[in-house]
């Protein structure tokens, strides 16, 4: 999968996150630094970061019950985005996209549009027609999902603290059918 001649996203396996997590933890290190509302909150040292990718996801992956792309540019890893398929047996025909994250020097460049169009293609493939995400309200990704074809569920208050200032935010539920 290449987007251009200096992009690639691919699909990375368990070896793949365990031979990469320090770079993977780097990636989520400076997206939180950046102000990225992905579930933690600062302070937040590298080895924390580090210790998601080897304790959530790692283990998610092995199971096959969730897809990891990564997007490398330049040599490096500039983002990824996660496909949560692991669903109860009323709901296969679901998957949640989780954690998509573009490194703050490798914004504006269309790589998390790309890393979106990627994750609906890899739903498709495995049945999935409907893809949920969520999102901290007002927060850059919103217009972003909006502008992918995304729809408002709904808004939960109080949903989840700022990673800076420890109020609590809103969060936006979104849905596509695909």
């Amino acid at each position: 999968m290449s987007t251009d001649p200096q992009t690639t996203i691919s699909i990375f396996s368990a070896d793949d996150v365990a031979h990469n997590v320090r770079e993977l933890g780097a990636l989520l290190h400076a997206c939180v630094h950046d102000g990225a509302s992905i579930g933690f909150v600062l302070p937040f040292p590298q080895e924390e970061s580090e210790a998601f990718w080897i304790n959530n996801v790692l283990p998610a992956v092995q199971r096959g019950v969730r897809l990891l792309l990564v997007v490398h540019r330049d040599g490096r890893i500039a983002g990824s985005g996660q496909l949560d398929y692991d669903t109860p047996p009323n709901q296969p025909h679901r998957a949640e996209v989780r954690k998509l994250l573009v490194h703050p020097d490798f914004r504006r460049l269309g790589l998390a549009k790309a890393l979106m169009a990627e994750l609906e293609r890899q739903a498709g493939e495995r049945g999935r027609s409907l893809l949920t995400l969520d999102t901290r309200t007002g927060d850059k990704a919103e217009p972003l999902y909006a502008s992918l074809g995304y729809t408002t569920a709904g808004i939960i208050p109080g949903y989840c603290r700022d990673p800076f200032q420890g109020n609590l935010d809103s969060t936006t539920l979104m849905y596509r059918v695909l």
